[in-house]
């Protein structure tokens, strides 16, 4: 089913009622093997409780391009497959399902990914960030690389008017980025290090200066085109170490003084020693990166200068509000973050630009032409 006119939203979502049984194109993994594959398949029909988005942008994650190389630490999604891969994305309400009526047709939303199960002990007591059986979008059950896609009701964070559809398709990275920040209680005048410059970090950088942050610098390792993302919205001190060792190349800002909060968000093991030394003495180190293997640390320094290690992983769901409040006052900063658009015919495109990190974000677009 392609494009349709929303100007009577009524008699669209009756139309697409009738046309349930249509085809659509999907990204999907098919097989417990590297690859994705663009399938059509059946267009879905909202269960009660959920709607129906015709789906605007959908961003590339670290996490997609790792279900895409069938990385060992995402083989627990067999039990799901075939699914449908994506879960960054914003889309307009087009059809609801029995008790979705709380938003109206044609609603801008953005999708929180972690559906939870509504019976644990946890969500009995109204406690839904602590679920014990939650189930990801675009991991467990079917994402937002498609056309259409179903989804819970109460997973949808609705997206005010004059916010852009593409900007509104970065809230669940940002959420991401918010939950780091917080997680490091970053405070007006600390001086913060944001190891990684991907998107995850571009955004920690954005919510470190928005904190009061007195100095703010993000490093990366081969990441050109990504700090110059950063350097369009204003942030100065940049360092690549491709070429360089790390300690030495952190030498000009620590020499005088140690950072108050380090963010690592690399998933990369070689540069959780730096990110200790380069700490001050009761300093913060949050791990916000996703790291495939055990990792070894000095805690004996660890524990003799005071220092605190805390990880950051999703955001609980009421900071969603937040994020969408900065969407709305920083629109302008956070479009510099989506370098590349691509159709939904050509994510594979998308996927490699991503994966050789020659894009910051990139926006794969049901809707779209040729890509960008």
């Amino acid at each position: 089913m392609k494009g349709g006119n929303t100007a009577d939203p009524v008699r669209f979502e009756m139309h697409v009622h009738a046309c349930i049984a249509c085809l659509m194109q999907a990204l999907q993994k098919t097989e417990s093997a590297k690859g994705l594959k663009l399938n059509e398949v059946d267009m879905p029909s909202p269960a009660a409780g959920e709607v129906l988005l015709r789906v605007h942008s959908s961003g590339v994650c670290g996490t997609d391009l790792h279900i895409d190389a069938w990385t060992a630490s995402y083989h627990f999604l067999q039990a799901a497959l075939p699914v449908t891969v994506g879960h960054e994305f914003s889309g307009e309400i087009v059809a609801r399902g029995e008790g979705a009526e709380h938003l109206p047709l044609g609603q801008l939303v953005a999708v929180r990914p972690s559906v939870t199960c509504g019976r644990c002990p946890c969500c009995s007591a109204g406690d839904f960030d602590a679920c014990t059986t939650r189930r990801g979008i675009g991991v467990m059950r079917h994402g937002g690389f498609a056309e259409y896609v179903a989804v819970p009701l109460r997973n949808c964070v609705a997206i005010p008017h004059g916010v852009d559809p593409e900007v509104a398709a970065l809230a669940e990275p940002l959420s991401v980025s918010f939950e780091a920040v917080r997680t490091g209680n970053v405070q007006p005048g600390d001086r913060v290090l944001i190891l990684g410059p991907g998107n995850i970090g571009q955004g920690i950088a954005l919510f470190a200066r928005a904190a009061g942050a007195a100095q703010v610098v993000v490093a990366g390792h081969g990441d050109a085109a990504r700090l110059e993302v950063l350097r369009s919205m204003g942030f100065e001190d940049l360092l690549d170490f491709e070429g360089q060792d790390i300690d030495q190349a952190l030498a000009v800002y620590t020499q005088e003084a140690l950072f108050d909060v380090v963010i690592e968000a690399t998933g990369a093991v070689a540069v959780l020693a730096p990110a200790l030394r380069a700490l001050k003495t009761h300093g913060v180190l949050v791990i916000a990166g996703i790291h495939s293997a055990p990792v070894p640390l000095d805690l004996t320094a660890l524990v003799r200068r005071h220092q605190q290690l805390r990880g950051s992983y999703r955001a609980p769901e009421h900071c969603w509000l937040e994020v969408v409040a900065f969407m709305q006052t920083h629109q302008d900063q956070l479009r510099l973050m989506i370098t590349h658009r691509v159709p939904l015919a050509q994510a594979g495109q998308g996927f490699d630009m991503a994966r050789a990190r020659l894009a910051s974000k990139v926006l794969i677009q049901p809707g779209a032409g040729s890509a960008s």
